[in-house]
């Protein structure tokens, strides 16, 4: 066993100075187990050498979990690392960073790259020697793509054949001001639960060219989309009309067109509503772009969550994000549910303000500053969506055949 190469790579990882969080993790903490376990063993000649077995079979069980490789693991870690030179990066060119933190970027890259040189075969082998074993434990090599866009994998493939990995420090600038960092870097769908941000790993892989119909509002949308990823205020969006007209679908569809642009898809659910001002902030400083998406939107006559929605639409004293834009989907014109009783008969003269309350309801959906109105589907919308499905999936009916089934 090579006692200087393990001592070796303890010092890489004791020098890190901004990446200590590439290792703060089960599969980076078993690590570190398995190279202690080593080093023990390596000191003390004369006692059991069982530790480095039990260390290198709970770094096993974490990778196989995970169905990644120890190097692609690194450089996933590596992409949503947050720390004070990859939040600084995201606002700043890289000679405008203060040298010291520039410098520290590049001495981590290194040592990062001794660790990802660092094969799980060879981990093995190591502890093969250490615990006196006739055959080496089975090293872990079974590897997946990385779950996040392609500029992910495109940085991943460079940086395995790149001899110094220092020399991709304006690579991950790119990176972390396109895609951010944490878990920004990594997903592009998000759910806000308990009043906290939980990633969604595999989202609806609906696209845009899926769906058929309602041009203008496709346009419509994708315009205001397109104006906030450039910064430019962009409007909130209410999308109403009849169910399984495609609204939601529309707006999950977004991401996928745009998620490499830096746009994120926020799910807030109508009992999360009074979050929305919080999450708003939250967002405020971050280079990424965000759709609050809230679906099936609808309030009760006493329900007092839709303040918590007009302070976001509206804004208070403090200044709306520009990153941030509510799109939200409704089968209800007027989204507060009014009923006649709510309306003053004459008789209700004395109640000089009585009709406020009732204009406040009916004028709560013109908050938002564009309405997109999805009529229901006649027969003709109907068979135009059957061919452009037929179509997408290769199926060689005669189209007077197929409107027939189809009716």
């Amino acid at each position: 066993m090579e006692f200087q190469a393990i001592l070796s790579l303890q010092q890489q990882i004791g020098s890190l100075l901004l990446y200590q969080s590439v290792l703060d993790n089960k599969i980076g903490k078993a690590f570190l187990t398995v190279l202690y376990a080593l080093r023990q063993s390596s000191d003390r000649k004369n006692e059991p050498k069982f530790a480095s077995l039990e260390a290198y079979g709970i770094w096993f069980q974490a990778l196989a979990t995970e169905g990644v490789s120890w190097q692609t693991f690194l450089v996933a870690q590596l992409l949503q690392a947050d720390n004070p030179f990859t939040q600084q990066i995201q606002r700043s060119e890289l000679h405008e960073l203060p040298a010291a933190l520039v410098a520290a970027a590049r001495q981590d890259l290194r040592s990062l790259q001794t660790i990802y040189r660092c094969e799980s075969s060879q981990i093995s082998q190591w502890v093969q020697v250490a615990s006196d074993s006739a055959i080496a434990p089975v090293a872990w090599e079974i590897d997946r793509p990385l779950a996040s866009p392609s500029l992910a994998a495109d940085l991943q493939a460079r940086l395995g054949t790149l001899p110094d990995w220092a020399d991709a420090l304006e690579d991950l600038a790119t990176y972390y001001r396109q895609m951010g960092t944490g878990l920004f870097g990594v997903y592009r769908a998000f759910r806000w639960q308990a009043g906290r941000l939980t990633e969604i790993s595999h989202p609806d892989p609906i696209r845009l060219q899926d769906l058929a119909r309602y041009e203008w509002q496709k346009a419509a949308l994708v315009k205001n989309t397109e104006a906030l990823l450039a910064g430019y205020p962009a409007l909130h969006v209410l999308l109403y009309g009849s169910r399984g007209t495609g609204k939601s679908s529309l707006i999950k569809s977004l991401l996928h067109e745009y998620g490499d642009r830096g746009l994120r898809l926020i799910e807030v659910a109508k009992a999360d509503l009074g979050d929305l001002p919080t999450i708003a902030d939250r967002l405020r400083t971050l280079p990424q772009k965000f759709i609050l998406f809230v679906d099936d939107l609808s309030f009760e006559e006493d329900d007092e969550a839709y303040k918590a929605l007009k302070v976001v639409l509206e804004g208070n004293l403090t200044a709306r994000p520009q990153n941030v834009a509510v799109y939200a989907t409704s089968n209800r014109r007027h989204l507060i549910r009014e009923f006649f009783g709510d309306r003053p008969a004459p008789r209700d003269g004395d109640e000089i303000h009585a009709w406020d309350t009732v204009q406040e309801k009916l004028s709560f959906s013109d908050r938002f500053g564009l309405t997109l109105t999805f009529e229901p589907a006649d027969q003709q919308t109907y068979l135009e969506i059957v061919h452009h499905l037929a179509k997408q999936m290769a199926i060689a009916l005669d189209p007077h055949l197929l409107e027939q089934q189809a009716l």
